[in-house]
């Protein structure tokens, strides 16, 4: 049974993505088809970012587009507004937003087919077939939700107000999510969450009884279930606090693991940090890094900077670049300071001024894309497995897209190879020719493993 075709747009990160995959698939296995066009669309679903102002502006930009565009069509379509927007403003959105038929915040999600019922006027006489698990496949790599919600409240983050408190999903969910994506073709798993590496620490006894009870025994969990099926499990958005004995030893002695950190460390500077409501130092920042090369010798390290955060002084920025050089990050985001409402700093004195964030900001981009296109160059020469994700127009006609262990997806570069040396999906042995910025150009010495 087809009920109508709904039209999906979805703004902001990787968790926005595997929110939306969950309400398709839940809508989906309801009797609703999709369509490219809104236009053509019974119903739109914007799933939104609320995470910065720009962002929240950007959510608000599209709905109206979209609203103007079913300007004079003879059949409107109806447009549903969900996660962080809703969940950040609330009841607010009703007088202000009578372009939008209904609001659904992170939390109702799972309830999506009753509220695109009850906007498009459906009467069920049976109850809509739920599937078992929430998710569709649509490439080799798939975004894994863990937890949701966070408990850090960042003195410049909004996420808590916005996800609510954190929350582990249990071990048989994630596993059970993990079995039916790669038994859908999926290759690479990236497991996501707020705050990945506390995963488990909200359990009670009894969730804590049996299985997994901390991301190291997860990670483990899960290579040991997907072992013959060969997946990668790469885990990103870990904070220094997190890294235990234990889950370095989970991510350097499991193969199916990939050694990729990612730890957002924000800042060095110590009075930052701490009116960031962040622990550390510089002093132990560097140790814990010093110590992670010690134990995983050959690990890639993603990090994070944030330009411009009240209170901050030329020295502290100074010291933040020296330290991204001194560290020599594979990889680093520099995300200028946003004065967030609702969050603690945005009444803070010592605001820098907007020029100034915008000058550190692209100092720190400058150092990050030295470091990074340096760190791409020194792979040329070298073999490594691929992933192979695409088919893409080249400055020659048509070539193969991957990306390598060391290449978070969607983030941090991609391999180019010659059209027809594999097929999409393929996990393929490549040596690498040359680079340009992050990009890396190649050809393939093994075939698909």
């Amino acid at each position: 049974m087809s009920l109508g075709s709904l039209h999906y747009i979805t703004l902001g990160c990787a968790k926005n993505e595997v929110d939306t995959d969950r309400m398709r698939s839940l809508l989906s296995a309801a009797g609703y088809t999709e369509t490219d066009s809104p236009q053509e669309a019974a119903a739109v679903l914007i799933n939104t970012c609320s995470f910065l102002a720009a962002a929240t502006t950007e959510s608000l930009e599209a709905t109206f587009e979209v609203a103007r565009e079913a300007d004079g069509l003879t059949r409107r379509p109806q447009i549903i507004m969900c996660g962080c927007v809703p969940s950040r403003y609330g009841q607010e959105l009703n007088a202000e937003l009578p372009e939008v038929a209904a609001f659904v915040n992170t939390r109702e999600e799972d309830a999506i087919v009753s509220v695109v019922d009850s906007v498009l006027g459906i009467k069920r006489s049976e109850p809509p077939h739920l599937p078992k698990v929430k998710r569709t496949v649509e490439s080799a790599v798939a975004y894994l939700k863990i937890s949701d919600g966070c408990d850090r409240f960042c003195s410049f983050c909004a996420i808590p107000y916005i996800r609510g408190a954190y929350q582990s999903r249990s071990a048989a969910q994630i596993l059970a999510e993990a079995q039916e994506l790669v038994a859908g073709g999926v290759r690479e798993l990236v497991l996501i969450g707020q705050d990945t590496g506390v995963w488990g620490s909200d359990f009670d006894e009894r969730q804590g009884a049996t299985g997994p009870k901390n991301l190291a025994q997860l990670l483990v969990y899960l290579a040991e279930a997907l072992r013959e099926q060969q997946v990668w499990i790469r885990v990103l958005y870990l904070q220094p606090e997190g890294m235990t004995e234990e889950l370095v030893a989970a991510i350097r002695d499991t193969p199916e693991v990939l050694p990729y950190i990612d730890i957002p460390v924000q800042h060095v500077s110590k009075h930052v940090l701490a009116d960031m409501n962040r622990t550390g130092s510089e002093a132990e920042l560097r140790e814990l890094f010093r110590w992670l090369r010690s134990e995983i010798p050959h690990m890639v390290i993603r990090t994070t900077y944030l330009a411009g955060f009240p209170g901050e002084t030329d020295k502290d920025a100074e010291d933040m670049l020296h330290f991204m050089t001194d560290l020599s990050f594979d990889y680093t985001s520099v995300f200028a300071y946003s004065r967030e409402e609702g969050t603690s700093a945005y009444d803070m004195d010592n605001q820098v001024a907007d020029d100034v964030i915008l000058a550190r900001t692209q100092a720190g981009l400058d150092v990050a894309e030295e470091l990074g296109f340096a760190s791409t160059a020194a792979h040329v020469g070298e073999t490594a497995l691929v992933l192979i994700d695409g088919i893409d127009e080249g400055d020659e006609g048509p070539e193969l897209i991957g990306h390598a262990w060391f290449q978070a997806p969607d983030s941090d570069g991609a391999v180019h190879l010659p059209l027809g040396e594999a097929s999409v999906g393929d996990i393929v042995m490549v040596k690498f020719d040359d680079s340009v910025c992050y990009e890396l150009m190649g050809h393939v010495v093994r075939g698909t493993e």
